[in-house]
């Protein structure tokens, strides 16, 4: 069927700075950026192909934890990956560290963390050769 996600979309508050923390911040490669119904979108590179969308239409009120309640970026190193958000101005909110899943057939370990955006999203880096 050859499935899987193109990109993931967030509305932000602060468009310009959003941007510069994907883009400059983090080191995401623009691939397209215009102004849709009066709205600026910027669609970034993750560096793999996966697409981050941004949309300058985003609420002034907190984000919410509802069916959504966080999206991951996976990296080669968690550290380097977190230290990188932080000094682009995230805030941290779960420091990098190993974690066990415990699957059926296998344990598996996975390195972990989590930053708040300078939007106010949850941000997980995932450093694993496994999953």
């Amino acid at each position: 069927m050859g499935a899987g996600f193109h990109h993931i979309s967030l509305g932000v508050v602060d468009f310009d700075r959003a941007a510069a923390f994907y883009r400059e911040g983090l080191g995401f490669r623009e691939k397209l950026s215009c102004t849709l119904e009066g709205r600026r979108m910027l669609m970034l590179d993750l560096g793999d192909g996966s697409i981050l969308e941004i949309f300058s239409d985003g609420k002034e009120e907190a984000p919410s934890e509802g069916r959504i309640t966080h999206f991951c970026i996976r990296t080669a190193d968690c550290d380097a990956a977190h230290a990188l958000a932080l000094a682009a101005g995230a805030v941290e909110t779960l420091s990098p560290r190993n974690v066990t899943l415990p699957d059926l057939a296998r344990a598996v370990v996975v390195r972990i963390s989590f930053v708040r955006t300078p939007s106010g999203e949850s941000l997980e880096f995932l450093q694993s050769e496994l999953i």
